[in-house]
């Protein structure tokens, strides 16, 4: 994490030389929540395995590799990127999977930080069980706790808009320039680019398109998300479906649609409750609501402390039991979700933040030292819970200054 902020922070010094540029700092800053609240619920093991690929290699592994061959980890590596490319190409495509996969393409800007935008709402995770094969063919379940990590940190760079055209590369490697035109949703880009790492498979499966300089991206999702709140963002479509399914009077359409090219709705649905979706790249008016340089500053800090807590949780994993574990991060992610729809201005935002800073308080009362934080930093508990109580009132300040009865102001795109 810390060398995905450094790298933010040298695509931002580069856009205000290159071009005068300043990130929105409400984007950035939902992004990075996003990116947060993904890894909680990895780390934290919020899921349930039905198939595992260990099991699956113990009882059905056909074939002894060498120790110390490094041939497993460059098959790995490769298969990784095949079966990447299908499953995007599934998660374009099907109703159902797209809500897997709207938060990453939901900002209406692209830089690295949207490539932070990950799911929380993956129910069936079918990367993994097109991974199986490979234990097959003898593939250590540690090739793929090696190679994973590398391949997904792989595709973190190019989701820049600050480096052009890439030469002989991009003949071979996904390029920003490759990505850009996946991220746009003009009609010519619509549903290209789907490789990871090696643009080949695009190539090989008719689904590549080159940026054209008469045709510049415009990013973001035709039904525009219109929050900062990453939770909301991860379930908007997911909603729909379930509303669609209950609304339709067709029995057949209430099945279908799940699995029907995404965006599809059942026709008497659509007929009665119409949904605003871009049809015009003209038409995009950016989610911009105004914020006093206070609220901006105010948000910025209170989502540097979470990450910092954050941190401390990952170095205290396997330190504190289980409960504490699970106490401790559901905080942290009720703390993203307050912070994120205080920005959207909603008024149970400012009910959640102070909620928070209630549960901090109460967390310091019957834990004095915060998980352990005492042992490293004297102070650091008081710290901690006096930052929250502070942040709750300065809230109530931003309530009263910043939440104006208007609509939120929308910025030309």
């Amino acid at each position: 994490m810390p060398a995905f902020l450094a790298l933010i922070l040298v695509e931002f010094v580069a856009g205000w030389f290159m071009r005068h540029e300043k990130p929105r700092t409400m984007d950035t800053i939902s992004s990075l929540s996003s990116g947060m609240t993904n890894i909680l619920k990895s780390t934290l093991g919020l899921t349930v395995v039905l198939i595992s690929y260990p099991w699956f290699f113990e009882h059905f592994s056909l074939v002894t590799w060498t120790p110390g061959s490094f041939w497993p980890y460059l098959i790995t590596f490769v298969f990784m990127d095949f079966t990447g490319y299908w499953i995007h190409r599934l998660q374009h495509r099907v109703n159902f999977f797209w809500n897997h996969h709207v938060i990453h393409h939901s900002s209406e800007e692209f830089n690295l930080p949207c490539a932070l935008r990950q799911s929380i709402s993956v129910f069936t995770n079918i990367y993994t069980l097109l991974l199986l094969p490979l234990s097959v063919i003898g593939i250590p379940h540690k090739a793929l706790l090696l190679v994973g990590p590398i391949h997904l940190f792989a595709q973190f760079w190019y989701h820049t808009r600050y480096i052009d055209k890439m030469g002989f590369l991009e003949h071979i490697l996904v390029t920003p320039s490759h990505h850009r035109v996946h991220h746009a949703m003009n009609d010519i880009y619509m549903d290209k680019n789907y490789s990871q790492i090696f643009i080949i498979w695009d190539k090989l499966f008719g689904t590549f398109q080159p940026e054209l300089p008469e045709e510049p991206c415009v990013y973001g999702i035709r039904r525009p998300a219109h929050t900062w709140n990453p939770y909301l963002i991860n379930f908007q479509h997911l909603w729909v479906l379930m509303k669609d399914a209950w609304q339709t009077k067709s029995w057949a359409d209430k099945l279908r649609i799940w699995f029907m090219p995404t965006g599809w709705r059942p026709a008497d649905v659509a007929e009665a409750h119409p949904i605003p979706y871009i049809k015009n790249m003209n038409e995009l008016q950016k989610f911009n609501p105004s914020y006093s340089a206070l609220f901006q500053v105010w948000g910025s800090v209170y989502l540097s402390v979470v990450f910092l807590l954050i941190s401390f949780l990952f170095y205290r994993l396997g330190e504190i039991d289980r409960t504490a574990e699970l106490a401790y991060g559901i905080f942290l992610l009720a703390a993203l979700f307050s912070l994120s729809s205080f920005m959207d201005k909603k008024t149970y935002g400012l009910a959640a933040i102070l909620l928070t800073t209630v549960a901090a308080v109460v967390f310091y009362l019957q834990n004095p030292d915060w998980f352990g934080l005492q042992n490293f930093w004297n102070f650091g508990p008081v710290v901690v819970a006096a930052f929250f109580a502070v942040s709750g009132i300065a809230a109530l300040f931003l309530y009263k200054t910043d939440f104006a009865p208007t609509q939120p102001v929308l910025q030309a795109g």
